[in-house]
């Protein structure tokens, strides 16, 4: 049960952004879906359960101690490993990947759980791992291999998207722990080659397809550059107001692909404009800004560690696809946090809220 003296520490500033975003993302997929022929239950219906669902486990999040993942992290990760080897042993394949696994009560997808995972173990890691002047390049090489091996079998799926997340969150925790400029350099110099070997060993051609796409997608106006320009169009039509809602063209004649999941913000953007881009932007921003204060408030260094990884899963997302649809990034089907379509999304994304929640309102405990 969750200690009464900690209700009156809740953090209702997260709570409001979040749902203010939840909120806004499913009037979003309401008009992104009302083209669609739908059997049964409405998309919008789905994300609203999704949501309450999620605020529901973010509440149970926040009735444990956090303190208690530190000791279990290691154990999470083992287990999640196991689990990502058996995807691609016995797990479900759909659409030309293998990223599902049917436990018989309940489909699971192992990688988006690795994005929590991996931000626990490395809080862990760092907490008990105290450096001088910053990380060496040996220092660094154990949180590296603890990165290697679940990234590995994650592009192995093939999950392009949710292994960059993962890569990204590792190494935003490492960035704040510090690294020497000598650790930088090297890094700098390993990447140039390690970028060669994956795309002439790592890549699968609709993976190189994307990039090539983001660098020119007039090269396949109709075929794999269609998402790129569809979107930007969408995008660049709504103009400094928008068109209005459940108006958009490209959205409401279907010229969007996935428009109620990994292009929501190119329906937005083309019924609201540069103005509710902003607001929706700065929604954003003021989470990300939030969840950074929620670790400088926070009174121990495992604390601070988890609420740093969580707003750097979250500000990576935004990022990631929100430059994807305006053709910054690769298509690499990064959703956007509470406001795409998904229930996975959606949850995870709610844990990481609860141990934000979780953080904040034990801060006066220790």
């Amino acid at each position: 049960m969750i200690d009464r003296r900690l209700i009156t520490n809740i953090d209702w500033v997260l709570v409001g952004l979040v749902v203010t975003i939840c909120l806004i993302g499913i009037m979003n997929i309401y008009s992104a879906t009302t083209p669609y022929k739908i059997v049964g239950t409405a998309y919008y219906i789905k994300q609203f359960y999704w949501m309450l669902a999620g605020l529901i486990i973010s509440m149970l999040v926040c009735s444990l101690d956090y303190h208690i993942l530190e000791d279990l992290s290691y154990w999470f990760y083992g287990f999640l490993v196991f689990l990502l080897i058996a995807v691609l042993v016995v797990g479900r394949r759909s659409m030309g990947a293998t990223r599902w696994l049917d436990l018989g009560i309940v489909t699971i997808q192992p990688s988006e759980l690795m994005k929590l995972v991996i931000i626990v173990t490395f809080a862990r890691f760092f907490n008990n791992f105290h450096s001088v002047g910053g990380l060496t390049v040996k220092e660094v090489l154990i949180p590296l291999s603890l990165l290697a091996l679940p990234a590995a079998l994650i592009m192995k799926q093939p999950d392009l998207g949710t292994a960059t997340l993962v890569i990204l969150i590792a190494l935003s925790m490492i960035v704040y722990v510090g690294l020497r400029w000598s650790a930088i350099a090297t890094f700098i110099c390993v990447t140039i080659p390690m970028a060669w070997l994956s795309w002439a060993f790592l890549l699968r051609p609709y993976q190189k397809n994307r990039i090539l796409d983001f660098l020119n997608p007039e090269r396949s106006r109709l075929g794999s550059g269609y998402h790129i320009i569809q979107s930007k169009i969408a995008v660049g039509s709504g103009g400094f107001f928008g068109k209005g809602f459940v108006k958009g063209t490209q959205s409401q004649l279907r010229f969007l692909p996935e428009q109620h999941t990994d292009f929501a913000f190119s329906v937005f953007a083309e019924e609201w404009g540069f103005v509710g881009c902003l607001l929706l932007i700065t929604l954003y921003i003021s989470l990300v800004l939030w969840g950074l204060n929620i670790a400088r408030r926070c009174n121990d260094r495992f604390g601070g560690l988890l609420a740093v990884g969580v707003t750097a899963m979250l500000f990576w997302h935004i990022v990631i696809n929100i430059g994807m649809v305006i053709g910054l990034f690769p298509v690499v089907g990064v959703p956007l946090p509470f406001f795409s379509y998904g229930g996975t999304s959606m949850i995870t994304s709610m844990v990481g809220i609860g141990l934000l929640q979780n953080i904040s309102m034990r801060r006066f405990m220790f």
